[in-house]
């Protein structure tokens, strides 16, 4: 059974690696390797979320435009109707939009469309082999007669 995505930001914490609209791709690459992330959200000049870059987004771009695609802007290549959820969102649910829409990077916002944080398919990968371990472990205490 799922929980609130709000438990895997707690767990992970809600730091965001955010650029311009008027970034271009190469902004977005070395923001991407120095950070060793899939994706980057690209946000107005409030701050709310403009789109998402993923790294597939711009492996697309290159290789349809060539190595000039690395100076063109972020807004040409990313996805402006980005897949979001909100902290209430049941992990439960986020898989399955996960694996249905085979994204990889949920961006989490509120009402206002304000970045609160992001899930990647890791992150709630990580969270379920948690949940199974304990619940193993749990079990195997039960079955020994030890106390938990």
């Amino acid at each position: 059974m799922g929980v609130p995505v709000s438990v895997l930001l707690d767990g992970k914490g809600s730091a965001l690696e955010t650029l311009p609209l008027d970034a271009t791709l190469r902004d977005a690459v070395e923001r991407l390797t120095a950070r060793n992330i899939g994706s980057v959200l690209i946000t107005d000049a409030e701050g709310k979320l403009a789109g998402i870059l993923s790294e597939r987004d711009i492996v697309r771009e290159l290789a349809a435009t060539g190595p000039e695609a690395l100076e063109v802007s972020v807004t040409r290549v990313m996805s402006a109707e980005a897949r979001t959820c909100t902290p209430g969102t049941n992990t439960d649910e986020l898989m399955r939009i996960m694996t249905e829409e085979r994204i990889r990077h949920v961006p989490v916002v509120d009402v206002d469309r304000c970045l609160i944080g992001i899930v990647s398919i890791g992150d709630v990968v990580k969270w379920q082999l948690e949940e199974l371990t304990t619940e193993a472990e749990q079990l195997a205490n039960y079955v020994r007669g030890s106390s938990y």
